[in-house]
């Protein structure tokens, strides 16, 4: 392993510093190089490398923006042994505290970015002689992610949609739906399915959607802050509505009222903003049911109860 990691990242240097982590996917190590601290992510599951080129490409599309901080990633690796690694640039990070209202105003910012990059191109577009910049983020007009994200190990369908309502539907809810039957043949999730999908629609009347950059998978072990303000980490990125991102975010904690008061002075909360937010949580619910178990079937089930009332 130490050989393919020092080949692969170019160091004579390769010392282990005993900083490891290990989360509910993946696990990393901290290594000491010729070029400085590394962070190498590590998986054996055979969709490793699927998950890491998504991370990377998320990583990369955050960090385009200059909004918020994430860590640079570097390389990702084949390992012999199965499964892949994925080598990025070591923040020295502890639990996010201070700087939670920052995070709020930078994810604020992250989510309007792509807004901004539309206004701006209009503008030059009725300037005689500006032609809009292909240096930089092009804005996107359209819902999804120019290659497959996973929230956790489950890879997520990005192939773009004009319309949010038939991407959240058919690429969010209906995959997860379709993996609880064909693991659970749950009859009840079945039911409920059928008559929730119907009304979705009605969720999102009026609402004025635009596609924003998102995490993808905030939650409160993807977020910390480090001497210079927060970071975040472990993305799933696509272009989405900006609330989806808050689903995840109130479901386990870890978001204080600062974070959430500094975020909505950016975009404030629409009208059905709480309705909007359980038909977001249960994708996670669901998520969590496929990835871990029938433990978060209750969970699930009772969101899609309260949605069809």
């Amino acid at each position: 392993m130490e050989s393919l990691l020092r080949s692969e990242l170019g160091t004579a240097l390769l010392e282990e510093t005993g900083h490891s982590q290990g989360g509910c996917i993946s696990h990393g190590k901290t290594y000491n190089t010729d070029a400085g601290r590394v962070f190498v992510k590590m998986n054996h599951r055979p969709e490793a490398m699927k998950m890491f080129l998504g991370e990377m490409a998320s990583l990369e599309a955050i960090l385009q923006t200059n909004t918020v901080k994430a860590p640079k990633p570097i390389k990702i690796i084949d390992l012999k042994e199965g499964g892949s690694a994925l080598a990025m640039e070591y923040l020295d990070m502890g639990s996010l505290n201070r700087h939670s209202a920052k995070l709020g105003d930078q994810l604020g910012d992250l989510h309007l970015h792509n807004q901004k990059l539309g206004e701006k191109m209009m503008k030059e577009q009725n300037v005689v002689g500006k032609g809009g910049s292909q240096s930089g983020p092009q804005y996107v007009d359209q819902f999804g992610f120019h290659t497959a994200t996973c929230c956790g190990y489950l890879a997520q369908v990005n192939d773009w949609q004009s319309d949010w309502v038939t991407f959240y539907t058919r690429q969010r809810l209906q995959t997860q739906l379709d993996m609880v039957e064909k693991e659970y043949g749950d009859r009840e999730a079945r039911e409920l399915w059928s008559i929730l999908q119907l009304k979705i629609p009605e969720l999102f009347k009026d609402a004025n959607i635009f596609p924003a950059l998102l995490h993808g998978d905030l939650w409160g072990g993807n977020v910390a802050e480090d001497g210079s303000g927060p970071v975040i980490f472990d993305p799933a990125s696509f272009y989405g509505h900006s609330e989806y991102e808050l689903g995840i975010a109130g479901m386990f904690g870890g978001f204080s009222s600062t974070f959430y008061a500094s975020y909505h002075e950016k975009i404030p909360k629409a009208d059905g903003f709480s309705k909007r937010q359980k038909l977001y949580q249960l994708f996670h619910y669901l998520n969590h049911w496929n990835h871990f178990g029938s433990g978060y079937r209750g969970s699930s089930l009772n969101i899609m109860r309260n949605l069809v009332k």
